[in-house]
């Protein structure tokens, strides 16, 4: 009888004929003399610990025994295949290079996957030890053997795509110089932000503006008597003053809270009060602020103060960010490409499916730039190759984002380009500057060395098992949200959830929508193949029309459209949305205070045609705008075509009667003009 390793002795077998033999669970069984040697070695402490062998001789192997090291620190002992050491566990050569071995202070030997899987459940780390013993569940370690084999086999070839897929690297990814760079860019996105708000907040929010803030809050007052019920529907720092001299000094608080963030003061509390001021001005925003980059941010932002060190000037930080808080920007970086890629696609729009997308793009951006102009004259071929481009990258670029560094880096230079490319041709405010910012997450501390100066800070400390169940317990809700929003565009996930998880979603996302930072996205789903544009005229007789200009949409033919991003001039954007249908109210809102002659409104503009008085009527005009082409421009010097459609609004004027002070003037139809 000879005693096993991690078995039971076997009855009638020899020390010769047991020599070598495998038992269940692939245990490696030595001679009866060997075994006693193992035995005594152990006894003695030689193996305190786990010891893995590997095949010194295969670099593939080093790199990934290396790795592991790193996984399990010093709990597990990791030493090349040598030929005294297999001597001693009577392990063949063959066998060496076949698969690394597990040792075990039980006496206990397992090969393959089942040893990587003991021996990264010796691990310190947490997330490790559960994957690892996962692994050992039947049927997934069946599994996990056969791949290990198959890998085995084509050691070459799979040392290729290994250096391919992650590099040289050994050491697993570090994120405190990604977060660092995150959030110093980060804070000068919030910067452009409040810094464009601020240039036209009095005229949008003010009390002489379109959408006055305190006549909706008064509003809302007077309808729910319910203090917390109004803060639920509007959360919003508001509430408390909503002031003309408010919103502006909300401005400026936010432009110094944002260069707190950029230097690196107290970023987690400079994070989560940007994130609280400009969620009070989205809440009260209405279509001036519903723009799917204002909810980028706020959800960026949210994350951010979840993610940022602690401290008045924590540097780096001392802790790595977890792995759940970097899995949750990839899946941001993921919802917004591949949200706005299955929109697409989803939509039946003609111009997608038959790749003509690119062809009326850039003529009907909503502010184009001058680059679009030429752009918009490229080659058929070109047009439809950029669009097909950007469905590739819209569609199977995002799921890049979940795999080996070299996946992700490549996602990030595919992204980054198309952002860049975006910019050129057209102006979306912040939102490329963000997209950029956000795809930043696509990297690791490595990367970022690469190409930026950066030094080697103190050494990351363990994060605290309070911080870490506080940042679980912040982040488990997003990424629940998250996941659920991405699922929520297949049909087949809302038949067939099971209906407890349906209500419980329902009633999580209630409660998450004011907060307004988990959004869905997809942006330019339907291509719209024609400009309309709306001109705002005004008169004193009802013959002669004045027009009124205004800074960067399209109006004057001879005017070169414009480069204005990463300010956002909210005003003429929502004018191209405008004129894609009736006029909603605020346009209304924004001829009543032309008729006013409301200081606020009419500096949202390039200029007054009536610097001493009001007009006494004003009316909306319609064109079809066209982009000349090459020879046109040369011939006449005009970038726009522009053909008269009719009305968008007749003729109106101020009604006779008082007006309240802070109150939108009723008007009425001007007859006969």
């Amino acid at each position: 009888m000879t005693p096993g390793w991690g078995g039971r002795p076997r009855p009638g077998c020899s020390a010769a004929s047991t020599a070598g033999a495998r038992g269940p669970g692939d245990v490696v069984r030595g001679t009866a003399q060997r075994s006693r040697m193992m035995m005594a070695r152990i006894s003695r402490g030689v193996l305190a610990r786990p010891l893995v062998l590997f095949d010194g001789d295969c670099a593939f192997c080093r790199r990934w025994a290396a790795r592991w090291r790193w996984r399990t620190g010093d709990r597990v002992r990791y030493r090349p295949g040598s030929g005294w050491r297999r001597w001693l566990l009577g392990s063949p050569k063959a066998d060496m290079r076949r698969a690394l071995q597990l040792v075990e202070p039980s006496g206990r030997v397992s090969q393959g996957a089942e040893a990587l899987f003991r021996a990264l459940a010796a691990s310190p780390r947490r997330g490790t030890r559960v994957a690892a013993r996962l692994g050992l569940l039947p049927g997934v370690l069946q599994l996990a053997q056969g791949v290990y084999a198959v890998v085995a086999r084509h050691r070459r070839q799979a040392a290729g795509v290994d250096r391919w897929l992650f590099g040289r690297a050994v050491v697993p990814h570090e994120y405190r110089w990604v977060r660092w760079v995150f959030l110093r860019l980060l804070g000068g996105t919030f910067l452009i932000a409040f810094t464009s708000l601020g240039r036209q907040v009095r005229g949008l929010y003010g009390t002489r503006g379109l959408r006055p803030v305190a006549e909706r809050l008064a509003t809302e007052r007077r309808e729910e008597a319910s203090a917390l019920a109004r803060w639920r529907r509007i959360p919003s720092l508001f509430w408390w003053d909503a002031s003309d001299a408010a919103l502006v000094r909300g401005c400026w608080a936010g432009q110094v809270l944002s260069l707190a963030l950029l230097f690196n003061v107290a970023p987690r509390l400079s994070a989560s009060s940007l994130w609280a001021l400009y969620l009070s001005y989205v809440a009260v925003g209405r279509e001036f602020l519903s723009f799917q980059w204002d909810v980028l941010l706020l959800e960026m932002g949210l994350l951010a103060a979840l993610t940022a060190p602690g401290g008045s000037r924590p540097g780096l930080g001392r802790d790595e960010p977890s792995a759940l808080e970097v899995f949750l920007f990839r899946l941001l970086v993921f919802r917004l490409y591949f949200g706005s890629g299955l929109s697409k696609l989803k939509s039946g729009d003609r111009t997608w499916r038959e790749l003509t997308a690119c062809e009326h793009y850039y003529e009907t951006a909503p502010l184009p730039t001058r680059v679009g102009w030429y752009a918009h004259h490229l080659p058929r071929r070109l047009q439809r190759a950029s669009t097909g481009a950007v469905l590739w990258l819209e569609t199977v670029v995002p799921f890049l984002a979940f795999g080996p560094r070299r996946l992700r880096q490549f996602a990030f230079w595919s992204l980054s380009g198309l952002q860049a490319a975006i910019a050129a041709t057209g102006n979306y405010g912040f939102f490329n500057v963000q997209a950029g910012v956000l795809g930043v997450w696509l990297l690791d501390d490595a990367a970022l060395r690469r190409v930026l100066p950066l030094k080697d800070g103190p050494a990351a400390q363990p994060r605290p098992w309070w911080r870490t169940g506080v940042s679980a317990l912040g982040v488990s809700p997003l990424l629940v949200l998250g996941a659920s929003e991405v699922l929520r565009r297949f049909e087949g996930w809302q038949r067939h959830r099971p209906e407890r998880v349906g209500a419980v979603m329902t009633w999580l996302e209630s409660q998450a929508r004011p907060l307004r930072s988990v959004n869905p996205y997809g942006l330019f789903s339907m291509m719209t193949v024609q400009r309309p544009e709306i001109l705002v005229e005004g008169s004193d007789d009802g013959e002669q029309w004045k027009e009124y200009s205004f800074r960067y949409k399209a109006g004057d033919p001879a005017r070169p459209p414009r480069q204005v991003a990463p300010h956002q001039p909210r005003l003429d954007w929502q004018m191209w949305f405008a004129a894609l249908g009736s006029p909603p109210g605020w346009f209304v809102a924004f001829l009543a205070r032309l008729l006013e002659g409301s200081p606020e409104v009419l500096g949202l503009l390039a200029g007054n045609p009536f610097p001493d008085r009001p007009p006494r009527m004003v009316r909306a005009v319609l064109y079809d705008y066209r982009m000349t082409d090459v020879a046109e421009r040369r011939r006449t010097g005009i970038w726009w075509r522009r053909e008269l459609l009719g009305l968008y609004v007749p003729p109106l004027s101020l009604a006779p009667g008082p007006r309240p002070r802070g109150r939108l003037p009723a008007l009425q139809w001007q007859a006969g003009a």
